[in-house]
């Protein structure tokens, strides 16, 4: 059923009549969205200034963190219809000002971002640099709050492009450049539970049955094309895992997924099934067809070895369910049993959930 127009619910309206409305609805929504834009740099220039400020007079005239306090109660006082002049706030003000000194603030990816995305970048980097590069990321891809939190916290910059590959000795420089950047190592499926990871066959059903987390998981562009494609070869059948597709580099990218540790005949698996999409699926218009291995773990020197001695371009990452920093901090066997046991043997003397604290909230 074709959908109602404006026209057929009263047809005395001229012709042309839907198309202009479309139009004009189409209008309206850009320049709310380009007045929104434009009320956030704005309200960004100003925090940024009151920054530069708060942060010239505390280095120059020797300020004290006091004065931030006062400042936060004078400014609501004046102002008491608006929000953002808490004390925290005035704090990542300040923090601004310092990230980004200077008048060439505005020009910059930051100024773009939502208030939000720009306390992120603060309270979790301070690497220039890598600020920079979120910044650019999330405003290029349209990040939500929630989606740079993630990458913030598995460290996609780290990860981007970090497999091991072949992709020199098999690609043009430009195309090996561009397909080096469509791998992660490790990549980071904190969105599978326990029971997902306890067969090849488990792990590739979890990341299906979470296919959206798991194409953000795979990088922006990415497009689920088919699990378990099966091709006939002469009377032989053979079974692609996972074939995705990225729609701005135009290739077919085929993912092979082991619960184990790297083993040399993996890639020849992998390059069978490279080559054979190659064939079967590649259109004269699309880039080369890319292979990336998943593994529980490898070895490099024998990854090397056998990505220099394949016949397809491919790479070898590893693949984790929890975040660099959550895998960090989790102790490892001999330091937990010393903490339980130490435990088992000291009295309490407070009881369980005595000390809380309770988290400022931000206006």
């Amino acid at each position: 059923m074709s959908p109602v127009s404006a026209r057929d619910v009263d047809p005395a309206l001229p012709a042309g009549y839907t198309e202009l409305l479309e139009q004009l609805k189409t209008r309206v929504a850009t320049s709310r969205l380009r007045a929104a834009r434009a009320a956030n740099t704005e309200l960004l220039r100003l925090y940024h200034s009151i920054g530069h400020d708060i942060l010239t007079r505390q280095d120059r005239a020797g300020w004290g963190a006091k004065v931030i306090d006062r400042l936060a109660h004078d400014l609501r006082e004046a102002f008491p219809d608006q929000r953002g002049f808490s004390v925290r706030n005035l704090h990542y003000m300040r923090a601004l000002a310092s990230a980004w000194p200077g008048a060439d603030f505005l020009p910059q990816p930051v100024a773009a971002l939502p208030w939000g995305h720009v306390r992120a970048l603060l309270d979790r980097l301070d690497e220039p640099a890598t600020r920079d590069w979120y910044a650019t990321q999330a405003v290029e891809h349209g990040w939500s709050r929630n989606v740079l939190e993630h990458h913030l916290r598995t460290r996609l910059h780290a990860r981007t492009g970090a497999a091991p590959s072949n992709f020199t000795t098999h690609l043009p420089p430009t195309d090996s450049d561009l397909a080096q950047q469509l791998t992660r190592d490790p990549y980071v499926f904190d969105h599978l539970t326990a029971t997902d990871r306890a067969s090849e066959k488990a792990l590739e059903t979890g990341l299906m049955d979470r296919l959206q987390a798991t194409l953000t998981a795979f990088g922006h562009g990415m497009a689920f094309v088919g699990r378990q494609i099966r091709f006939d070869v002469d009377g032989d059948e053979l079974i692609v895992d996972l074939l995705l597709f990225h729609l701005e580099q135009l290739r077919y990218v085929v993912v092979e997924l082991k619960i184990g540790r790297f083993e040399p005949a993996f890639l020849g698996q992998l390059g069978t099934y490279v080559a054979l999409v190659d064939d079967k699926l590649r259109h004269a218009q699309h880039s080369p067809t890319i292979g990336i291995l998943l593994v529980a773990g490898r070895n490099e020197t024998l990854v090397r070895y056998a990505l220099s001695s394949a016949a397809a371009p491919m790479a070898v990452a590893t693949y984790d369910t929890l975040p660099p920093e959550q895998r960090a901090g989790l102790p490892d066997v001999a330091a937990l049993t010393a903490v339980l046991t130490d435990a088992l043997h000291e009295p309490r003397t407070h009881p369980p959930g005595s000390d809380t604290a309770g988290a400022e909230q931000d206006d």
